[in-house]
């Protein structure tokens, strides 16, 4: 007998696999005849969002934290909402992306939030989702004092400051936004900062080369990424270049904050198309479509638009979640991307105070919520189903890549499918 998953999008087949399982008994001896259960337990894709906004309770705080109070935040909702959105957050994602922005992650040298970031880490970790760190070089949230170190130092203490924290969470956290924003980084004007100064006298590609090579130093199993907004030519210029001067790339990222409007699936996959022709896997780092009212079109920098009330509509709602579908089944269906990222999950506290996120800011779940869950948790996954074996034990299952869970009685056993087409697999139930 066979259990699938149905879909009949045939541009998801990379997506799925057709197996053949035969179920073992401990003793290695095939479970004939019997009623077993297989369910999908975690997707191959990385489905991610922001895990900032947990990072109070996971270390129990009860107020907010005066770090975060001081300098410019990114994910800061109601400590109060929080019971509330975690497992609204943990039924729809596995990946979580923490924050390691300079300027808050050591705002006076010396002085680091690993402790409390560490924790985050392991709470998500325990609950079986992956993380990311993100980022570490940046030329904005960058650390205040390095204003006060000559270029050499400021170059050492960035070169320190990657091999710390990149060894201190190996093993936790080995996926990275390894640099972010390169691109305008050495011409960047709107704060004075640090690492400008030194990307301005080094230039892009000795930037790049120090954040990664000191993060592959700090930990050889690393997945690193370089990551930008800006989506030109000038970064596939640098991107070539990079990878010219042998400088090993695991993944490309490209932003999608879309608060001026959808962009739509012909220009977000013709983008995709010039970054894949490098081999690389295409991550989608941060994504935001809106369910209320837009930017003006005129708005350049997303930070030079600012409102006191920035509500989401009904009209908007049922939009983003039209948008949220057809983005995710777009880029799902491209081979080359293999992470999404959505870029804040609820209202409240969501970056520059717009209607983003996937759930409202009295923590009830939008239209967005509801469809993008219908995807990944409805037509792109198997609940449990109950199946027989035949006489060697063996049934068929497809499904999308992923683990899976096949039980009988009180045995269990997890098997991972993470290879597209055709497949044998024993799995012994334990």
């Amino acid at each position: 007998m066979t259990v699938a998953v149905t879909t009949t999008d045939r541009r998801l087949d990379h997506r799925r696999f057709h197996a053949e399982l035969t179920v073992l008994r401990p003793d290695g001896r095939p479970l004939a005849d019997a009623v077993v259960t297989v369910e999908q337990v975690r997707h191959a894709f990385a489905f991610g969002n922001i895990g900032f906004d947990f990072i109070p309770l996971a270390n129990a705080e009860t107020e907010p934290d005066e770090t975060a109070a001081r300098v410019e935040t990114f994910g800061n909702a109601d400590i109060d909402l929080l019971g509330t959105l975690e497992p609204l957050w943990l039924d729809l994602f596995n990946t979580a992306v923490l924050p390691f922005y300079w300027g808050r992650f050591e705002p006076v040298r010396g002085r680091t939030d690993t402790a409390r970031v560490r924790r985050t880490a392991e709470w998500f970790r325990d609950r079986g989702v992956a993380l990311k760190g993100h980022p570490l070089v940046w030329h904005t949230v960058t650390a205040p004092w390095l204003l006060d170190l000559r270029l050499d130092e400021v170059e050492a203490a960035q070169r320190e400051r990657v091999r710390r924290d990149v060894a201190a969470f190996a093993g936790l956290i080995d996926e990275w936004d390894a640099i972010n924003e390169a691109v305008i980084m050495p011409i960047y004007d709107r704060v004075d900062n640090g690492i400008t100064r030194l990307a301005y006298d080094r230039g892009r590609m000795e930037m790049v080369r120090l954040a990664v090579e000191t993060a592959r130093e700090a930990n050889p199993d690393a997945f690193l990424l370089i990551n930008d907004w800006d989506l030109t030519a000038a970064y596939e210029c640098l991107i070539e270049g990079v990878l010219e001067a042998g400088i090993r790339l695991d993944g490309i990222g490209l932003q999608t904050h879309m608060h001026k409007g959808y962009r739509g699936e012909d220009e977000i996959l013709a983008t995709i198309d010039r970054f894949a022709r490098f081999g690389l896997p295409i991550h989608l780092t941060e994504s935001t479509l809106l369910s209320g009212e837009l930017m003006p079109s005129t708005i350049t920098d997303l930070n030079d638009y600012r409102v006191d009330h920035w509500p989401s509509t009904d009209e908007g709602e049922a939009r983003q979640a039209d948008e949220i579908e057809r983005h995710y089944r777009s880029l799902v269906g491209h081979p080359a991307v293999e992470a999404i990222t959505y870029w804040g999950l609820s209202d409240n506290g969501s970056w520059l105070g717009a209607p983003g996120g996937l759930v409202r800011a009295d923590g009830s779940p939008k239209p967005s919520y509801r469809a993008l869950h219908g995807l990944i948790k409805g037509e792109w996954w198997l609940p449990p189903t109950e199946v027989r074996t035949d006489e060697r034990g063996r049934i068929r299952a497809s499904g999308f890549l992923g683990e899976y869970r096949v039980s009988s009685g009180d045995r269990s056993a997890t098997v991972s499918l993470h290879g597209p087409g055709e497949a044998q697999v024993d799995v012994v139930l334990g």
